[in-house]
């Protein structure tokens, strides 16, 4: 991936896959996928990097040891549309924080 708009639709599919009624469209200012009406994951271009954040601490926690090489923020997973954050690690923060929103 090279850019951030193809990093966007990877990971929209993703999430959809795994979500087929997930909602598209803004929480906390950002792009994201709802259920619910709760926020599920979202993507925040920042200068230097894409941040991704599933709205949850503890999400971000369960998912850590797999994170090695990343900066890890209290709620997110920053990363680059060169490096991104892998596919599995991502759709495993998505069915966890689907089971937080329930």
């Amino acid at each position: 991936m090279a850019t951030y708009d193809e990093l966007h639709d990877h990971v929209r599919g993703l999430v959809l896959a795994e979500v087929p009624d997930a909602e598209e469209g803004t929480s906390y200012g950002m792009p994201a996928w709802r259920v619910k009406g709760k926020p599920l994951l979202g993507l925040n271009r920042a200068k230097a990097h894409v941040g991704v954040y599933p709205f949850s601490p503890e999400v971000v926690d369960a998912v850590r040891g797999r994170l090695a090489g990343f900066t890890l923020t209290k709620g997110g997973v920053q990363c680059t549309p060169d490096r991104p954050v892998p596919d599995d690690v991502l759709v495993e923060m998505v069915r966890l924080r689907l089971a937080e929103i329930g």
